[in-house]
């Protein structure tokens, strides 16, 4: 098998606090290469009124609890924070791991969340070009900043959008993030390689990342083989970390 990346997916609903920093630090522990959380304000499954906790102050903590993974949102949705602030709250994060940040961002899919937080909820159109510029935005902040981020904090754009999100990945990101079965993988690699093309970018300096499901983990070789090159496995609470050992047996 082609040699790839687990990470793990934490999705901080229906849970507390102390079990989340339990489940970063033993999956820091057992050696993974990257440890993500969404971006939400409430559940996106069972009890909608569940417990649920905020991405970045999760991310300054995990930040300091552990030693080794990278560390980042999947995705951090561009409207929730002024671009100029999330610049400065990304790279103090950065700071507090070590350098260890993956700054992933995104257009946002939650109309609940935008709605409910105040920030209206505009067209698909609208939350692309707020992306984009948003992007530009944070990248003229980071060099502003005294101190400069300690790593290189690579960009990840999340999305499958082909005529707009993905041309922007081939544009900016470092990092892409995909989600579905390997079958809509391996197209959505298809069509960043393609705008990679139109734009004059090397595809090979794009990382291209999928989130999957526990189950699927036997079944991780599909996803390698649909372009996958870090595969992150989605956990929720209690966060049984025995796929995840499984993943990295068959990383090797």
């Amino acid at each position: 098998m082609v040699a790839f990346k687990v990470g793990v997916h934490i999705r901080p609903q229906h849970t507390t606090v102390q079990a989340l920093r339990a489940a970063w630090k033993s999956a820091d522990a057992l050696g993974v290469d990257s440890i993500t959380i969404w971006d939400h304000f409430y559940p996106l499954t069972g009890d909608p009124g569940g417990a649920h906790f905020e991405c970045w102050s999760l991310l300054a903590a995990m930040a300091c609890d552990t030693q080794r993974a990278l560390i980042g949102p999947i995705v951090s949705a561009v409207a929730y924070r002024n671009p100029d602030l999330l610049a400065d709250i990304a790279r103090t994060v950065d700071h507090l791991s070590g350098g260890r940040l993956i700054l992933g961002l995104g257009a946002g899919n939650s109309e609940r969340d935008h709605l409910d937080y105040g920030y209206g909820w505009r067209s698909p159109g609208q939350r692309l070009r707020e992306l984009r510029e948003s992007i530009a935005r944070i990248k003229a902040r980071l060099p502003k900043l005294n101190p400069s981020p300690l790593g290189r904090m690579p960009l990840l754009i999340g999305g499958g959008g082909e005529r707009v999100t993905l041309r922007l990945v081939a544009e900016l990101a470092d990092l892409s993030n995909t989600p579905g079965p390997p079958d809509v993988l391996r197209q959505k690699n298809r069509v960043i390689d393609e705008w990679c093309a139109k734009v004059g970018r090397n595809p090979a300096q794009i990382e291209r990342t999928c989130n999957i499901p526990p189950t699927a983990v036997e079944r991780i070789h599909e996803w390698v083989e649909a372009g996958g090159q870090r595969l992150q496995i989605q956990l929720d609470h209690p966060f049984d970390m025995a796929p995840v050992e499984t993943a990295l047996k068959l990383r090797g």
